[in-house]
């Protein structure tokens, strides 16, 4: 596996990044309201996050681009 010390999503799981984003949102519903997306918003469970989320690149591009900033800013 090639190294990219540049790139702070190297070796990061989805599934790991969405569990941060709750638990720094403190719940569902205040992911939910920072990116409205249905599946933070309506019934929303790990499982069927990764399922949009790996389905929709566009939604996990957010995802992705919200943990970056919050991994930045030492908030994460």
């Amino acid at each position: 596996m090639q190294e990219q010390p540049n790139n702070p999503l190297h070796g990061k799981r989805l599934d790991d990044i969405i569990e941060s984003l709750v638990a720094h949102y403190k719940g569902w519903e205040g992911l939910g309201q920072e990116i409205k997306i249905k599946c933070f918003n309506e019934n929303p469970s790990l499982k069927s996050s990764l399922t949009f989320l790996r389905r929709t690149p566009w939604a996990r591009t957010k995802v992705e681009n919200l943990y970056v900033k919050l991994l930045r800013k030492g908030k994460l």
